[in-house]
């Protein structure tokens, strides 16, 4: 193993993982030890002992499960620390294994007397003896809370060979709507929204920007939905929050782990463009549709054709050209955890190798490609130091190396869909870099002889905390500080350089001369500091729990601050308190109150505008435990419960109550050393700017069927935004100075989330599947408008974020048809130009006329995964999706032609309007700009409805019996792939990376898991 990792140049890494392994090795203490025999020497053999562990499929130990032995009739609990012993189990005893009174798993008893057994957490039953993560590092029972939250668990966010955390998502939650809008190496660029607010997220506990580092150190990511869940986050409340758990180690599990897996990346759905012969067909007919001359004769265009002469008439498939059919990602993992009763840890080192699409070129020494490294270490500690004093050290190391040609792969891959195929060659005849007038540099030796430039980032996070209990004063009372800090630096090196260029002219007698544009400059060699910031972290919290009878009690109350730097800016701090009490009567009846009082020091000293304060109250009731539905053993589970609250949300920028001038060389008043540079005053300050707010209603009923074998979830949300930051509409100009954002907006966002699942396991077979679902609407209640003097203008009442322009009515067929139609505003339409819709009915085409275009209807983004275990064989997969979505078509290969003329057709572009295409899916066909034709319109929109199949994963784990001489745990072979179909109207576009130079990857990913 160390091997493999000098073999791909990591030495360190290799260094510490034999460090830390040796460590490790030393508290390692496997199973198979509780159960042995006395030295041979001995005349007494001590009869085995079944000792059995119970986790779920994140190898996480589970509390609450009853384990019942048949035959004797005597049962035990876990308690999720340590094993648990069965004295009086003997071979071929049945182990009923049972939660909520449902069984979920049996086991017999054979030679193994250490098992340890595993219980899916798609189980309702099971999932309910998991903890909810909740704020700043608590946790509570599923059914002692009324907050709305879901969370999706370490073992499906594996399954993903992806850098970012929030591309994990994809598919797992009701509510949570994802768009992997880019594929870049180190960058998937997944957006991500919550009920249709991009939410805060937390690593344990502490609000961080951090999205990209292993997926095995993460225990679980847990959405908080609601007021009574994120009231404690005051003025960072609004958005919801994902909250993302770190794993730690348990004296109930020692574990080494190592994963090694590689991946093959493919691009999706490049544009097609067309070749050189279609493109200057296609050149000519729109010239002679603007009433110009063709300048591509019969001749060129058969030369296009054949390829007779590639240097006067080249055709070039810049995309062949420039890019790799393919490329690699590679990710090596190692880790360990357990622990005794004085310490737990878990540590993990991982690293990823992902190289990019651009080719490179044997002549350059260094690398030209868009490459990527990643080297992340994280270290949880957890130590008892007394009986009554615990303390905790999480560290955290992250390295990320990005590479990339001196033009930039973005400006590259631009390049490459604007640029026609026939527009230079890539080489001349005397091998200089082909270039023309129109085109003064070339895509090849961008990607190539561009030079390279290069980016290093570096993090270090550590936390840390001290944790007493307080029972010497009353039962159930403790205290805890904690303190954190992270930094972070990313500098970039620039050894770019410039390169000429040369168009090849051929003189009427044969002469070849070359036409030089730009230079062949030196290498530069510079560097700077991208940027740079830290932050620091207090928190002091004073806890309660305690049961008296029936009735128990939890309460919270903490006071924290945030700072945080970055680059010169003045620290950004946020400062306040916050509480939870929770009170439950029987476990039958809970209500729940929370609150943040807190703000941040970019709003002015004093008034109201400083501090907020926001409560929320939630209420749950168990119907199960009632008596009158005991006889229905149909029903295992049935919660309803509820939330209503007051939110924040901070927005302030850059101290924009301060009214700031900005010094200008502009103008110089005076001569000599003595002249007054002038002062830019800037936009108006707003001296009572405020937190944004929200009024959050959430109702829920969850609830499980059938021996706890299908599970639902029904939850309905209603959100009032207010106080909402934004220009009024009705300034006037004739201040000439821009005018603040002002707490005046007001919408609502209101909605469903469904989610369904099924599991069962029988015969040795273990399946199940899992549905979600969010209807999601939204509508704008109030905003600032300008004068608009009709219904369809208003935003007011339209959905937030509505596109609005003309409505097309299909294109223009005929002279008549444009001449017996709306005139437009300084503009001649000819038949195969788009037409549109007068709606006030004057005769002219103007911004009267234009209407909410798109998608009205609530969005609806949905999830299905589903998969199975049998004898060793594991098989999931992941379908994910959105309906009702409309998305508007404005990237460089939408128009034919664009760049002033000079740029790019696609094959979409062959089904334009002619007078013998009149039903075609394009206007005809036109040079640079056409005002009418790519005027925002209903004709551009498009269905931005799919179904990707996101994931699937087929996985091998080799029998315990054929690895105990060996002295492994286990051995699982793996392969899954990501992004593999996606169903979708326009096939010709991705449906979430349509606007990106960038495509989407497919991957197709083997490896192999490895546990001592």
């Amino acid at each position: 193993m160390v091997d493999l990792l000098h073999k791909h140049n990591i030495p360190r890494l290799a260094s510490w993982l034999l460090a830390v392994t040796g460590t490790v090795l030393l508290y390692a203490s496997p199973y198979v030890a509780l159960a042995q025999r006395t030295g041979k020497d001995s005349t007494t053999v001590v009869a085995p002992t079944l000792r059995l562990l119970v986790i779920d499929e994140n190898e996480e130990p589970l509390t609450g499960v009853k384990v019942t032995n048949r035959t004797s009739g005597l049962s035990v609990i876990s308690d999720g620390i340590t094993a648990l012993d069965l004295s009086s189990a003997k071979k071929g005893d049945v182990l009923d294994l049972s939660a909520f009174g449902s069984i979920l798993s049996s086991y017999t008893v054979g030679d193994n007397m250490a098992p340890v057994l595993v219980l899916s957490s798609k189980n309702p039953a099971v999932a309910r003896l998991k903890p909810v993560r909740l704020l700043f590092n608590t946790a509570t029972r599923a059914d002692l809370t009324s907050a709305s939250t879901q969370a999706v668990y370490n073992n499906d966010l594996q399954k993903m060979p992806v850098t970012s955390v929030l591309s994990a998502l994809s598919g797992r939650l009701a509510g949570l709507a994802t768009n992997q809008f880019i594929g870049q190496p180190g960058n998937d660029g997944t957006l991500t929204t919550l009920r249709n607010q991009s939410p805060l997220v937390i690593i344990d506990g502490i609000p961080r920007q951090l999205t990209v580092f292993d997926l095995e150190e993460i225990e679980s990511i847990t959405a908080l939905k609601d007021a009574v869940s994120g009231a404690m986050l005051g003025v960072r409340g609004s958005n919801g929050a994902l909250v993302i758990t770190t794993r730690r180690g348990s004296p109930a599990r020692q574990r080494i782990s190592f994963t090694a897996q590689t991946a093959i990346q493919q691009p999706l759905r490049f544009p097609n463009p067309l070749n050189a012969a279609q493109y200057a067909s296609l050149y000519n007919e729109a010239l002679r549709n603007d009433g110009q001359a063709p300048v591509y004769s019969d001749a060129a265009i058969q030369a296009y054709q054949d390829g007779s002469d590639p240097y006067r008439y080249p055709n070039v498939n810049w995309r062949d050209q420039v890019t790799k059919p393919s490329s690699r990602f590679d990710r090596y993992t190692f880790s360990a955890s357990g622990g005794n009763n004085f310490s737990k840890y878990f540590v993990s080192l991982d690293h990823i190798n992902q190289t990019g699409l651009l080719r490179e070129s044997d002549a350059n020494k260094y690398n030209t490609n868009n490459n990527f490294q990643a080297f992340t270490v994280r270290s949880n500690v957890d130590l008892q130091l007394s009986p009554k004093l615990s303390a905790g050290i999480y560290l955290l190391g992250r390295i990320l190396n990005g590479n990339d040609a001196g033009f930039g792969t973005g400006s590259i891959l631009a390049n490459v869909l604007l640029t026609p195929n026939n527009a230079y060659p890539v080489f001349n005849p005397n091998g200089s870099y082909g270039g023309s007038q129109q085109y003064q540099t070339n895509i090849w030796a961008q990607t190539v002889g561009s030079g390279y430039q290069q980016n290093f980032k570096r993090d270090m996070l550590a936390d840390f905390y001290l944790k007493r209990t307080l029972d010497e004063l009353t039962p159930g009372l403790w205290v805890r500080a904690m303190g954190s800090y992270y930094a972070t630096l990313s500098e970039n090196i620039f050894r770019a350089k410039t390169f000429a260029v040369f168009q090849r002219n051929i003189s009427a007698t044969g002469a070849e001369t070359y036409q030089q544009f730009g230079n062949n400059g030196d290498q530069a060699n510079s560097n700077g500091i991208d940027y740079q910031g830290r932050s620091d972290y207090l928190e002091f919290t004073l806890g309660y729990d305690r049961t008296f009878g029936n009735n128990g009690f939890n309460a919270l109350l903490l006071a924290n601050r945030q700072n945080s730097v970055t680059g010169s800016d003045l620290p950004y701090t946020i400062t306040g308190t916050s509480g939870r009490a929770s009170y439950n009567y029987k476990q039958k009846y809970v209500l729940e109150a929370s609150f943040g009082l807190n703000g941040s020091n970019r709003y002015p000293d004093g008034g109201r505008t400083k501090y907020g304060f926001f409560p929320a109250v939630g209420a749950a009731w168990n119907i199960n435990e009632e008596d009158f539905l005991k006889p229905y053993n149909w029903l295992s589970y049935l919660k309803l419960f509820g939330s209503y609250g007051k939110t924040g949300l901070d927005n302030p920028g850059y101290f924009t109550y301060i009214q700031r001038y900005f010094d200008s060389p502009s103008a110089v008043f005076g001569t000599g050393a003595g002249g007054n540079t002038s002062l830019t005053e800037q936009p108006i300050a707003n001296y009572n700017i405020t937190w944004e707010k929200a009024n959050k209603l959430n109702l829920g009923l969850q609830g499980a069927v059938f021996n706890n074998h299908l599970g639902f979830t029904v939850e309905y949300y209603n959100m009032k935004f207010y106080d909402l930051l934004m220009q009024r509409g009705r300034n006037t100009t004739l201040l000439g100075n821009t005018y603040p954002d002002e707490n005046i907006g007001q919408n609502r966002y209101s909605g469903v989330d469904l989610q369904l699942s099924f599991q069962q396991e029988k015969n040795g077979l273990s399946y199940y599947a899992t549905v979600n679902a969010g209807f999601q609407n939204t509508k704008v209640l109030f905003m600032d408008e300008v004068f608009r003097p009709y219904d369809w203008m208003q935003r007011t009442g339209q959905r937030v974020g509505q596109t609005f322009g003309y409505i097309a009515d299909g294109l223009f067929q005929t002279a008549e048809e444009v001449k017996n139609s709306a005139t437009v505003v300084g503009y001649t339409p000819q038949p195969g130009d788009i037409k549109y819709k007068d709606l006030n009915g004057d005769g002219v085409i103007d911004q009267l006329d234009q209407a909410p275009i798109g998608n009205t209807k609530p969005s609806i983004p949905f999830g299905a995964s589903l998969g199975f275990r049998w004898k060793g064989f594991d098989v999931s997969a992941l379908v994910q999706g959105v309906a009702n979505r409309t998305i508007y078509m404005q990237s460089a290969s939408t128009w034919a032609f664009q760049n002033n003329g000079f740029g790019q057709a696609y094959e979409q572009h062959i089904d334009r309007w002619t007078p013998t295409n009149t039903d075609a899916t394009y206007p005809r066909v036109w040079i640079g700009t056409n005002v009418n034709n790519q005027a925002v319109s209903s004709y551009w929109m498009r269905s931005g409805d799919y179904v990707r199949l996101k994931n699937v994963e087929i996985g091998y784990t080799v029998p315990v019996h054929l690895l105990s001489r060996i002295r492994v745990q286990s051995i699982r072979l793996f392969a899954n792939g990501t992004n593999l179909l996606t169903a979708n109207k326009d096939q010709t576009i991705d449906p979430e990376s349509y606007l990106s130079t960038y495509p989407v990857q497919r991957l197709i990913n083997v490896g192999l898991n490895l546990k001592l």
